[in-house]
């Protein structure tokens, strides 16, 4: 199968989120099942040069394509390059006035005013660049808002275009809060008859909604939790596109995302200081919870649970779950780690908890690779509530380091936790902690329930080891892609 992968965002080639992971590690992971995969991605130099000599070899291509953007003409330039690690040919598109810039969407002032433009433009490159290389790929895989018109410029224009007309399109829906919508003048951009502009596809509420517009038209949607994709067809979760989206629902396919194994795995992983399996998880995390402890300052103590928490500060990821929860839990004789950076109020609050528990608390502001490896190794419990999760990797990083994760049982968080009940841990699946009702008070409920099995040895090595033996490779994802891209094949020739 032929498919070409088309991302705002890309590892290693720039990241603001997990987006960036997907798109590269399913790449590959198709590659290695056998298919011939493209990625394509823009071209952000100020990316790239935060690599250094890390940063991959891009070879420039004799080939300039002028894209219709609205009633201008833009030229784009690409670069080559394999993904590293992987057969997967890798194309950037270079426009400096709309990629050169501070960072990827947004300056101090918001949102970029010219975003729905650039991501227009990066939408057509797309689909210029497999018809001026005679690639005829079988599926365009578009991912969230910014590549969201892919599906619509092959339904509308794609039997107007050399080796596109039998083109599938499969959309994928990582955050359904982020929906890139427009001034309705914005229409003009696209290109597209003004017809379009209607409530049934790429309206909504008087102005261009990209989410809705790549929804309507694509073949397949995918959203990445069998969970989630349940959720966001209710008022609840579906950001106002619940109707649009049960609609649809006979295409709408949940699938969990994976973990890549080269970066993440305790077995191999270079940043801790004694790697480990499930057979040498005790002496291993022993090892690693000592190097945390020691590195962030913190007493040194193998009986302490200590609590670890990777995130964005964010209101949607439970902070003030955990920060209305946190004086209950200094009551016991545990710890907890905290690295992450957000909004300025979480940030200035677990701040002030840790000059109030010096002994007890240790919160690093900002990002650090290592350090979130060696938290995930060392910790024992791993806290996230979180308000919505369309997948999380963070509690898959954690069950595979056997790490017990505490969750709130929404989106992806639901469908890789099982959660710790008696019927549970006496039939073996039970691998974690979840609740559903959010309020710091039942978090801190799940908090008492594991440190009582916490003293438990026998259960909670039990609780390690069913995380653990569990299969969370992209190889499990990427099968379930190719049936949606298979599906998205017939029903594209089936309506054809």
């Amino acid at each position: 199968m032929r498919i070409v992968i088309a991302s705002s965002e890309a590892v290693p080639f720039s990241k603001t989120g997990g987006l960036a992971d997907v798109a590269s590690s399913l790449s590959k992971a198709l590659a290695e099942a056998g298919h011939e995969v493209w990625l394509v991605t823009p071209y952000y130099p100020q990316e790239l040069a935060k690599l250094g000599d890390r940063a991959p070899k891009l070879e420039p291509l004799n080939l300039t394509l002028p894209i219709a953007v609205g009633t201008h003409l833009v030229t784009a330039q690409v670069y080559k390059t394999m993904l590293p690690g992987s057969n997967v040919s890798t194309f950037l598109i270079d426009q400096p006035e709309y990629f050169d810039r501070p960072s990827l969407y947004v300056d101090r002032l918001g949102d970029y005013r010219d975003n729905c433009e650039r991501f227009v433009f990066f939408s057509r490159s797309v689909i210029q660049l497999a018809e001026a290389l005679h690639f005829e790929p079988d599926i365009i895989h578009a991912n969230d808002w910014q590549t969201a018109l892919i599906p619509a410029l092959l339904q509308i224009e794609g039997g107007m275009r050399i080796g596109l007309g039998q083109t599938a399109s499969v959309f994928t829906i990582h955050n359904l809060a982020f929906q890139g919508q427009f001034w309705h003048w914005d229409m003009l951009l696209t290109g597209l008859d003004w017809k379009y502009f209607n409530w049934r596809q790429m309206e909504f509420f008087g102005n261009l909604n990209l989410m809705k517009t790549g929804i309507i038209f694509s073949d397949m949607i995918t959203t990445v939790s069998p969970t989630y994709a349940r959720e966001i067809q209710t008022p609840e979760f579906g950001c106002g596109l619940n109707g649009v989206l049960s609609s649809r629902r006979d295409v709408l396919v949940g699938i969990l995302n994976g973990v890549d194994t080269e970066d993440w795995n305790p077995a191999h992983d270079r940043y801790l200081p004694k790697t480990y399996d499930v057979h040498t998880v005790d002496v291993g995390k022993a090892a690693c919870k000592a190097e945390l402890q020691k590195r962030l300052g913190l007493p040194i103590s193998a009986d302490k649970a200590v609590f670890g928490l990777v995130s964005r500060l964010t209101g949607q990821k439970g902070l003030d779950l955990v920060m209305g929860s946190t004086h209950d839990l200094m009551r016991h004789d545990v710890q907890l780690v905290v690295l992450g950076t957000g909004e300025p109020g979480y940030e200035a609050g677990l701040q002030r908890l840790a000059q109030e528990f010096p002994e007890k608390i240790a919160v690093t502001i900002g990002y650090n690779e290592e350090l979130a490896h060696l938290i995930e190794a060392g910790s024992d419990i791993f806290l996230m509530p979180s308000q919505y999760e369309p997948c999380g990797l963070n509690q898959m990083y954690s069950l595979m380091y056997g790490t017990v994760p505490i969750v709130r049982s929404v989106g992806g968080l639901a469908d890789s936790v099982v959660d710790a009940t008696e019927g549970n841990v006496a039939n073996s699946t039970a691998n974690g902690f979840s609740f559903h009702e959010y309020r710091s008070d039942v978090l801190f409920r799940q908090v008492c329930r594991a440190l009582g099995l916490y003293l438990d040895r026998r259960t909670w090595r039990q609780l390690q080891r069913t995380g653990m033996e569990r299969d969370w490779s992209w190889k499990r994802s990427a099968k379930d892609y190719v049936a949606a891209y298979q599906r998205a094949i017939q029903k594209r020739r089936h309506d054809r």
